[in-house]
């Protein structure tokens, strides 16, 4: 099971991967007993044993506790503390004479399974398998099998497995997570700390929870799961798997009833795909986005601030084929409603891959409805990044504390700044002023439009201030072009602001 420790209001809070899971459609009371839903769903639960071969520098002690993660990394700490029990780190090469020959280390880990296919499908989660040099599973009646990876995605964290079996092994199946509510009892079942398989219940206290990753949609439940519980089912009243357990939230390591689970909904997605294909296959729309925060919303005169704001659309992109504009807020996707950014990468990443939906924009105060066909997200490509940069010193009048001038050929030609670019340039900013908003901007940066209104001389500019001011908002949105890249920026106005 995985944990990662960082400082939260000075306490250390360990975030265990292993977790949580729903219950059912229509509520009902506690039962009176697990036992017959506990006996029916063991057979299929399996332990998940890994080892990975290190090789060790004698001399270079110390540097090999953080799972060969970055010095740093939150999860190298889990890995010193967490992953490796007592007694797991044997020598299989031991030369008492040569200090400076690197020996070889096994490091041990443990999780949980089960299983989809009497063909020996099992389940779990990817940071028990990762980087194994030997994978094994131990049914229920304590055989031992080994275990072939055939695929595992760490972005949503699971992995499938294969193992062969002379008999088909009993399997379960995956409900709707959907149609679990918050206060439905589940049923956890895994291996924590090694001792074996182990049943406990609790209720889905929350969902749609986010612990940091790109596509987290968690449930969260109360059911106590320990370490080694990772990957192992989470099972409404009808003895359907609704969640994958993944972490715990906690001061101390163990359980104190936050757990998370990967719903099964998103989860079967990803298992399929790594069925067939061996890896994920995410969908993407060719859109840089951002969150629609207070100010912004307040700027734009929205009631609430929800939504993804596009700062950019990729050339020859699903958006730009759509239509998708500089500016637009995105509010609905293929009939998902989009409160902030989180929700439309994980629609978008989880929508087929060539499929047509329908996805709805915030333009200008109007929506309006386009129609976008979903490409793959090529992972392997590394992000891009941002440079500072300088411009001329020329400056012809100052506006919410940012000296202005317009563009000339110059300017276009030290920043290489296209024909196509209208606009206005910052070549100086007045931070000591504390003006919330400006430390999103820099020297260099063109103002193309205010509040959605496109600009190309400072009158413009303070013409559309004028006009927000007058309307009695308190922020304005800088629509900025930098270096290819456009961002939005919220700044905070004030009742003297009107030259």
């Amino acid at each position: 099971m995985m944990n990662i420790s960082k400082r939260l209001s000075g306490a250390i809070i360990i975030l265990v991967y292993m977790i949580s899971s729903p219950t059912l459609t229509l509520a009902q009371g506690a039962p009176s007993s697990f036992a017959d839903l506990s006996e029916k769903l063991l057979p299929s639960v399996v332990n998940v044993y890994t080892t990975q071969n290190i090789r060790v520098d004698r001399n270079r002690r110390g540097g090999g506790g953080g799972g060969g993660f970055p010095p740093g990394s939150p999860f190298e700490e889990f890995f010193k503390r967490f992953q490796q029990p007592p007694g797991a780190e044997n020598d299989e090469e031991d030369d008492s004479n040569s200090n400076s020959r690197p020996r070889v280390q096994q490091r041990r880990s443990l999780g949980s399974g089960f299983i989809i296919a009497a063909e020996g499908i099992i389940i779990t989660n990817h940071h028990v398998i990762k980087d194994a040099d030997e994978v094994s599973i131990k049914l229920q009646d304590g055989t031992e099998l080994e275990a072939e990876v055939i695929g595992s995605d760490d972005k949503v964290d699971l992995a499938v497995l294969k193992v062969e079996y002379e008999e088909d092994l009993p399997f379960v199946k995956f409900g709707d997570d959907h149609k679990s509510r918050i206060g439905d009892w589940v049923l956890a079942i895994g291996n924590p700390f090694g001792i074996g398989s182990s049943v406990t219940a609790g209720i889905i206290s929350a969902s749609n929870r986010a612990i940091g990753g790109t596509y987290d949609q968690y449930l969260q439940t109360d059911a106590s799961i320990n370490r080694g519980n990772s990957g192992g089912p989470m099972f409404n009243m009808d003895g359907e798997v609704i969640g994958i357990n993944t972490a715990i939230y906690s001061p101390t390591g163990g359980n104190v009833g936050v757990g998370f689970a990967i719903p099964s909904t998103q989860a079967k997605i990803i298992i399929d795909q790594l069925r067939e294909f061996g890896r994920t296959k995410r969908g993407r729309i060719g859109v840089r986005i951002s969150a629609v925060t207070g100010d912004i919303a307040e700027s734009l005169g929205m009631e609430n601030a929800a939504g993804a704001l596009v700062n950019s659309v990729e050339d020859d992109s699903p958006s730009s084929k759509a239509g998708v504009e500089f500016g637009d807020i995105i509010v609905e996707f293929d009939g998902t409603e989009v409160k902030e950014v989180r929700d439309l990468t994980t629609v978008v990443a989880n929508t087929e891959i060539g499929s047509t939906v329908n996805m709805v924009v915030l333009r200008k105060g109007e929506r309006v409805t386009l129609r976008i066909t979903i490409d793959e997200l090529d992972e392997s490509a590394p992000g891009e990044e941002e440079e500072e940069e300088s411009s001329p010193e020329e400056s012809q009048e100052t506006v919410l504390d940012l000296t202005l001038t317009e563009l000339d050929e110059e300017a276009r030609t030290e920043l290489e700044i296209g024909d196509d670019i209208e606009g206005v340039l910052i070549t100086s900013i007045d931070y000591g002023t504390g003006r919330e908003g400006l430390r999103g901007l820099r020297r260099g940066d063109v103002i193309v439009e205010v509040t959605q209104q496109k600009v190309s001389s400072i009158e413009e500019v303070k013409a559309q201030i004028d006009d927000q001011i007058e309307a009695g908002r308190s922020v304005v949105l800088l629509s900025i072009y930098r270096r290819g890249q456009y961002s939005h920026i919220p700044v905070k106005l004030d009742e003297e602001e009107d030259d």
